[in-house]
């Protein structure tokens, strides 16, 4: 069963998300005191973390995987819901890649090279740090060189889902990603209207 860890000093917000993942048959374990939440996610095998605020996320060095998602609160339970379930089957399709029968080839556009199997991302050589979302938006991109990607794309490969008219989760993760790729990440283009579209950069 799948295991999860949620880690917020709201006991009410503690109990209704309970009550929301053990009813679609997750395995949940709560903790209302950061630090020893942060302290059992280090030494317990969990298949997701749902931590609340940023604070205690900066401090999760230890874990090397930052933050896959956010969402911001009030939220709705069934958001919450979809996002983790999003999440987990991405994690689950990254295991399976690992089998060599499902071996990819890696995805380069110019200098910038995604490696499907192991979900590493090199720009002229020198790897960039991204979440596993961060990945999933940069591939999208990536497979599709030379035509715009529209948020709504996106977030139904995130989410299943269409993206809200006020939602900016998807521009706030290009976001990072741009300023984790640094010089190349002037290759992601804002298309208006639109959403995005990756070119290839002159070589240096």
């Amino acid at each position: 069963m799948t295991r999860l860890l949620v880690v917020d000093e709201d006991a009410e917000v503690c109990a209704a998300l309970r009550e929301l993942f053990e009813g679609s048959g997750y395995a949940i374990e709560l903790e209302t005191d950061s630090e020893r939440g942060f302290r059992r996610a280090q030494v317990e095998p969990y298949d997701l973390l749902i931590i609340d605020g940023f604070a205690l996320l900066q401090r999760v060095s230890g874990l090397r995987a930052g933050a896959d998602d956010y969402l911001p609160k009030p939220f709705h339970p069934e958001e919450l819901l979809a996002r983790v379930q999003a999440i987990l089957r991405r994690s689950k399709a990254a295991f399976d890649a690992a089998d060599p029968a499902t071996l990819l080839e890696e995805v380069k556009v110019g200098e910038l090279r995604l490696l499907p199997t192991s979900r590493e991302v090199h720009f002229r050589g020198k790897p960039v740090d991204l979440t596993a979302m961060e990945i999933e938006i940069l591939e999208c991109l990536m497979r599709s060189f030379g035509r715009a990607v529209s948020r709504d794309r996106l977030c139904l490969r995130l989410y299943n889902r269409l993206s809200a008219p006020f939602d900016r989760t998807i521009d706030t993760h290009v976001s990072r990603i741009r300023r984790k790729m640094g010089e190349g990440g002037s290759m992601i283009l804002s298309v208006r209207g639109t959403g995005y579209q990756i070119r290839s950069l002159p070589i240096a």
